[in-house]
């Protein structure tokens, strides 16, 4: 995804997103890349792609760069138009969960925002999405597909497996005109906003141990600088924070349902902050331990603790010291 200079607009109107779209037609055909969902928002945008070939960045740069040349050309406007680097978060697409996570995401975009009637009108109303195009066979781009989609749910490309489909995102619909929170009806979707992967523990692993052989180098820090040194950093914690919870015996998806302040999250958040330079926000998201703030307290009272649950949970976690 990748969002507005300043969160400024980047389609003013509706030929920009006929121009965005014949954009992403031309680096498809340039890259061999497959969208499996897209969705333009005003000062944003998202992809679900997938890369046969690695050519992700050289694909995105194109992609990018000529669409703010049009975009600048047709309003007579110069200089950055979308806001640094676009973020990319990797997709277990081995598992359907994930997958059909990510497209129901991005395809439900404009419920969120509420850009159509929630309760009269139809998801397929927004036009500016992959997700009509579901549903016209006839119209659809040749690098959109819509299977792996609709196979993530036990249906097939056919009249009554698309109307299958409607119906569940129809609900999905529903769901979020009746919560007073629609951007978290689905809890999955904090991990699509704010992490760098998404995937079960298994994928999570292999990830890091990819990431880890490709800007490990040397291992030093001081071998990078911007982004590079941000992800080299969040590697780090993460490949930690993995061994701190194999150290309390803890699983990953069990930290949705602790108590914020739960001991364990707090010997954890303690673990990180004394071990790394990530942020207090970082920890809070990995840790679900609420406030940024609380950070801070829990590597305090862990400090400070002279004896109880919380100085045993520290020896454990520097047990391999």
């Amino acid at each position: 995804m990748s969002r507005g200079n300043r969160g400024e607009a980047v389609f003013l109107d509706d030929k920009d997103c006929e121009t965005f779209i014949d954009t992403l037609d031309e680096a498809c055909t340039k890259t061999g890349w497959l969208v499996h969902a897209f969705v333009l928002m005003g000062n944003h945008y998202h992809l679900l792609l997938e890369t046969p070939e690695a050519n992700l960045v050289s694909g995105m740069k194109w992609l990018q760069g000529t669409y703010t040349q049009r975009f600048n050309f047709r309003h007579k406007q110069w200089g950055h138009l979308l806001q640094g680097r676009y973020k990319a978060l990797v997709v277990d697409g081995s598992e359907g969960e994930y997958f059909s996570t990510t497209g129901s995401y991005i395809h439900l975009n404009p419920a969120r925002a509420s850009l159509f009637d929630l309760k009269e009108g139809n998801l397929a109303d927004y036009r500016w999405s992959s997700y009509p195009f579901y549903f016209k066979p006839s119209r659809r781009p040749d690098w959109l597909v819509v299977d792996r989609m609709l196979g993530a749910l036990g249906l097939s490309d056919d009249r009554n497996g698309r109307e299958a489909f409607r119906r569940v995102m129809q609900k999905r619909v529903l769901e979020i005109a009746c919560s007073d929170a629609p951007h978290e009806v689905d809890a999955r979707w904090a991990n699509i906003r704010r992490g760098w992967c998404f995937g079960g523990d298994p994928f999570r692993t292999e990830m890091m141990e990819r990431l880890d052989g490709v800007i490990g180098g040397s291992g030093k820090r001081e071998s990078f600088s911007g982004e590079e040194a941000r992800l080299h950093d969040e590697v780090e914690a993460l490949r930690l924070l993995d061994e701190g919870l194999g150290l309390l015996e803890v699983e990953t998806a069990a930290l949705k349902d602790m108590r914020k302040n739960a001991p364990e999250k707090q010997a954890l958040a303690w673990y990180l902050r004394s071990r790394t330079i990530v942020g207090n926000q970082w920890i809070t998201e990995q840790l679900h331990c609420g406030h940024s703030c609380n950070v801070s307290a829990f590597v305090g009272n862990v400090k400070r603790a002279g004896s109880g649950v919380l100085v045993e949970l520290k020896k454990t976690l520097t047990s391999k010291d």
